[in-house]
């Protein structure tokens, strides 16, 4: 099966542009984002409840414990949430009314939480609607990486953030282009 194609910030904003007009604009930029910011997959996503999000005062936490049961390698990992991605979960929240913990974060057109399944469609329909070919419910995280390292981060920091175990396998999230190669031999 061929790696997901890591979306380029312009592709982002048209994601984003697309769905802000959208039934469900919130909920659909705040679960974009909760992968593109914090490098979720798309089954701890749909596993998340409102009380691995919210504290109890109502806020964002700033960090997600993931427990086993929600992580692909079953090892419980610590997702640290941005400030931008709080900001857009605390808007996606203000369209919820009810906030119990045991409940699914995000939520499906009938109110039901989202299967692990059922939410890479979304995101593979999504990209489709767009017009972006190669999206997938992997693209958000495999910008999430390439992103950090674009920007300096050691892998071993990604391969932590990540919640990959090996370091090689956090280097196959990282793309390479002719622009970045341009701009290291500059550094010489």
């Amino acid at each position: 099966m061929a790696q997901a194609k890591t979306l380029s910030q312009t592709e982002l904003d048209l994601v984003l542009n697309y769905v802000s007009s959208k039934k469900y604009a919130l909920r659909d930029r705040a679960l974009i984002l909760t992968s593109f910011l914090g490098g979720l997959r798309v089954a701890e996503i749909a596993s998340l409840k409102m009380g691995d999000v919210l504290n109890l005062d109502g806020t964002i936490k700033n960090e997600i414990r993931l427990s086993a049961s929600q992580t692909k390698g079953k090892h419980p990992r610590t997702v640290f949430v941005s400030q931008r991605l709080q900001t857009e979960l605390a808007n996606y929240l203000t369209t919820r009314y009810i906030k119990e913990a045991d409940i699914p974060l995000f939520h499906t057109d009938h109110r039901l939480g989202f299967s692990a399944n059922g939410l890479c469609v979304w995101f593979y329909q999504l990209y489709k609607n767009v017009g972006i070919s190669g999206g997938s419910s992997h693209s958000g995280r495999k910008f999430f990486i390439t992103t950090l390292a674009n920007k300096g981060i050691g892998v071993r920091i990604l391969a932590s953030l990540a919640g990959h175990r090996s370091i090689a396998v956090t280097q196959r999230y990282i793309d390479v282009n002719d622009e970045q190669k341009r701009n290291a031999v500059e550094l010489i």
